[in-house]
C-alpha cells in the first residue's frame, strides 16, 4: 500500500529526512481526517473538498496512491454535488489512511 520510492529519491536516501517526513505525515493526516469528519457533519462540502485536496499531495509524497485516488473521488463528488456519496468515500479514504499509517509506523521502526 505504501511505496516510498519517491520519498527515498527526494530525501536522497537520508534516513533522518525520511523519518522526519513520515513523522510529519503521521501527525498531519489524522488531524485532516478529523477536520473532514467535522466538514461532513456540518455539511461544509467546500471545506471538505479543500481538506481532501490539501492531503492529496502528501499521500502521493508517501506513495499512498490508493489514498490519493480516493481523495480525488471526494473532490469530484463535491464538485458534482453528489453529496450522498461523500460518507462512503470518506470512510474508504479513512480506512486507507489508517492502514497506510500502520505501515508507515512499522517502517519508522526500521530507521
Amino acid at each position: 500500500m505504501v511505496d516510498l520510492t519517491f520519498l527515498r529519491k527526494f530525501a536522497k536516501d537520508d534516513p533522518q529526512k525520511m523519518k522526519r517526513y513520515i513523522s510529519l505525515y503521521l501527525d498531519v493526516a489524522p488531524k485532516t481526517f478529523e477536520e473532514m469528519r467535522r466538514n461532513l457533519d456540518s455539511k461544509d462540502w467546500e471545506q471538505l473538498r479543500i481538506n481532501a485536496h490539501s492531503l492529496k499531495p502528501q499521500a502521493e509524497f508517501m506513495g499512498i496512491i490508493s489514498l490519493k485516488e480516493q481523495l480525488i473521488k471526494i473532490e469530484e463528488a463535491v464538485k458534482a454535488e453528489s453529496v450522498d456519496e461523500l460518507e462512503s468515500l470518506y470512510q474508504t479514504a479513512l480506512s486507507l489512511s489508517s492502514a497506510s499509517a500502520n505501515e508507515l509506523t512499522e517502517m519508522l521502526k526500521q530507521f
